[in-house]
């Protein structure tokens, strides 16, 4: 087992770590890894009022916490530092099997190293994986990711909405510690955008999306999203496939604001995914409603500007090898998105997904995740049982009913 792990630093961590200082790599075939947990990253602020802003980290050490679906011999982590305004000092990292709270078990802590180094810089618009860590990740436990900031972090990467208590501590290089002296909890991830682990003929699912995947409105901390519901079913039926999510809350196909474009940001945070060869994509909501709700109507786009997106996309993944798999936009009746307009646009946005999927030109299968939750009496909202108070957001049972409509593509 030692000179596996010998053999897996030496083949391949030296030249994947070095390789992964890009901006983008490109997804390799017959890879060893598999995404096992992931976030896609956000900047620290640009958000519509009320949405969260990330503050400088100095001094302090982030405890990580999450939970991935999918187990393996050997783990590797990916940092990300792409709206970073500074390079980003890691100072020292661990990784750690989560026992409860802000405490993990001590005998499961390993070092993580970058480039056989226990600290690393990582440039402005950059991202790095660490070497492989002989970590034995178990499926559905909790994972704590520990992360030493020694220097100012300026306006931190991070995902801002993970639905996810994870710990900024006290002053100090805690790294491993089995207690954090916590400072204070976050429901947000800082910097960390992947966690990955050795799993030879696995099959990478990426759910991507904007909040309805990210899963806002499901019960924080019990993994509700439609991606986790997804990844419990497929784990029963099938050994050789591991989802992750790369959902964005104010993700649209077009336009940046809440994070970048599905069309600027689908090579970093899909392609480039290890092992990545379906991907199961729910958008199109934000580019209907959003531009009105933040006051910015000449981002208005048409049915028809979505379907173009979608277009690009599909492209996009065939001649990387992946099939793309599409999703309705789901009702927003009662909503802060509810007019007669975007209610058209929702309709026709719909009409020419199910006419198009499996089709030349239109998504390789359809989750048809409208019908999977509307309310038959009142097609234009969500069915009672299954939203959250805003009348858009699923909660967890329907976030459980989407789950079950994407497992049926497989």
């Amino acid at each position: 087992m030692k000179r596996y792990f010998s053999r897996l630093a030496t083949v391949g961590a030296s030249l994947l770590v070095a390789a992964a200082l890009t901006s983008a790599a490109p997804a390799q075939a017959m890879s060893p890894w598999v995404g096992t947990w992931s976030a896609s990253p956000q900047q620290a602020a640009g958000g519509p009022p009320g949405y969260p802003v990330a503050e400088a980290l100095e001094n302090v050490t982030v405890r990580l916490v999450v939970h991935p679906h999918t187990g393996g011999p050997a783990a590797r982590i990916k940092l990300s530092n792409v709206f970073g305004d500074r390079p980003l000092v890691i100072g020292k990292a661990t990784i750690a099997t989560r026992s409860a709270g802000a405490s993990i078990e001590a005998r499961s802590v390993r070092a993580l190293t970058f480039g056989g180094r226990t600290g690393v810089t990582i440039p402005t618009g950059r991202e790095l994986v660490s070497d492989p860590a002989g970590f034995a990740l178990r499926a559905e436990q909790d994972v704590a990711v520990d992360l030493y900031l020694p220097r100012s972090t300026g306006a931190p990467t991070w995902h801002a909405q993970a639905e996810q208590t994870s710990y900024v501590s006290t002053a100090g290089n805690h790294a491993g510690a089995a207690t954090l002296p916590v400072g204070s909890a976050v429901t947000s991830w800082y910097f960390l955008t992947g966690l990955q682990v050795v799993k030879p003929l696995v099959d990478g699912v990426v759910a991507f999306g904007d909040s309805i995947t990210d899963g806002y409105g499901s019960t924080v901390d019990a993994n509700h999203r439609w991606s986790d519901y997804l990844a419990t079913a497929l784990a029963a039926r099938h050994s050789r496939l591991a989802v992750i999510n790369e959902g964005i809350g104010g993700g649209r196909v077009l336009h940046d604001i809440i994070g970048p474009s599905a069309i600027s940001r689908f090579d970093r945070d899909v392609l480039s995914q290890p092992s990545a060869k379906y991907v199961v994509m729910m958008m199109g909501v934000n580019d209907i409603g959003l531009a009105d709700f933040i006051g910015k109507p000449e981002q208005n786009v048409s049915a028809q500007q979505v379907i173009g997106g979608y277009r690009q996309l599909i492209a996009r993944a065939h001649a990387r090898g992946l099939k793309l798999y599409g999703s309705t936009i789901t009702p927003i009746g009662g909503s802060f998105y509810d007019t007669a307009l975007n209610e058209q646009k929702r309709d026709a946005v719909n009409a020419w997904i199910r006419a198009t999927a499996g089709k030349p030109g239109g998504f390789d299968k359809l989750a048809d995740f409208d019908a999977a939750i509307r309310d038959p009496a009142t097609p234009d909202r969500v069915l009672p049982t299954y939203v959250s108070d805003d009348k858009l957001h699923p909660n967890d049972n329907g976030y459980a009913a989407m789950g079950k409509a994407a497992a049926a593509l497989f």
